[in-house]
């Protein structure tokens, strides 16, 4: 139903993705063709694993530390943390491990009409939890770029995307914006940078995936044959990029346009 943070895990040569609405976590190893499933009893945002510190998610409860068993059984999941227990009409929405090992996730208003949203930071050792910044509507991202010490947030809601200095302990330094977009472009969703800091971004309602190079010029369009691509994230190689996809709330007639609305995408790169 929504299809998101996809996930590569070179141990494993696999991926894994989520979908926030099922809920589940699924997961697809490209060399065997095998896809499994987890189910859970709550909304999932998103997904992140170290060699470290396993599987982590920020569920509709918090974060949560998940022992994915065999597939079909049930998860163990054991809780962290909720730093929005105050908020019940928010859930956590999308994130990922910067390159320290933070865990940075997003919320947002499920109903998408308050600007409640904010992004938290979990530290995957200590279990403290901060929150970095504030006054989203729909959060999206992160996606880092090591080399320019850069952090790029979105807020989909307002078709924006910001950019800021990462600081030495996480915390944002100069965030402006990096780029605006008109309805007509969909709403950038989620995003992930490749190895020379260009930046990749799904386009919900866009039908489309976007190249920025970092200084916001659109370099790539790729076309894709869903009008809801969610996000991204590439193979080892970055020579196979995986997309993620959402059927929810499409109209019968939407659907019947484009049937594979929901699916999971490998888009071969030159």
């Amino acid at each position: 139903m929504l299809g998101e943070s996809p996930l590569w895990v070179a141990a494993e040569q696999a991926l894994y993705w989520v979908d926030i609405e099922a809920p589940a976590i699924h997961r697809y190893t490209p060399s065997t063709l095998h896809k499994a499933t987890w189910r859970l009893t709550e909304k999932i945002g998103c997904l992140v694993y170290s060699p470290q510190h396993g599987f982590l998610a920020a569920l509709q409860s918090g974060f949560a530390q998940i022992d994915l068993k065999s597939p079909g059984a049930a998860p163990l999941i054991t809780p962290i943390t909720n730093p929005e227990a105050d908020r019940p009409g928010n859930r956590f929405n999308d994130g990922k491990l910067d390159a320290k090992g933070r865990f940075w996730a997003g919320t947002m208003d499920d109903a998408e009409r308050e600007t409640t949203g904010a992004w938290w930071q979990l530290h995957p050792v200590s279990g403290a939890v901060r929150k970095i910044d504030e006054g989203y509507r729909v959060t999206n991202g992160p996606a880092f770029d090591a080399a320019r010490g850069r952090v790029y947030l979105t807020d989909s809601a307002i078709r924006t995307i910001y950019k800021a200095q990462l600081k030495d302990d996480g915390g944002l330094d100069g965030k402006t914006v990096f780029r605006r977009f008109a309805a007509a472009d969909g709403y950038p969703d989620g995003m992930t940078t490749d190895a020379r800091g260009n930046l990749w971004v799904a386009f919900w309602d866009g039908g489309c995936i976007r190249c920025l190079d970092p200084n916001g010029t659109i370099l790539h369009t790729l076309d894709m044959p869903v009008p809801r691509p969610t996000s991204m994230t590439f193979s080892d190689s970055e020579k196979q990029l995986f997309v993620t996809s959402a059927r929810t709330r499409l109209a019968p007639q939407a659907l019947a346009r484009a049937p594979l609305s929901g699916g999971l995408f490998c888009v071969e790169l030159e």
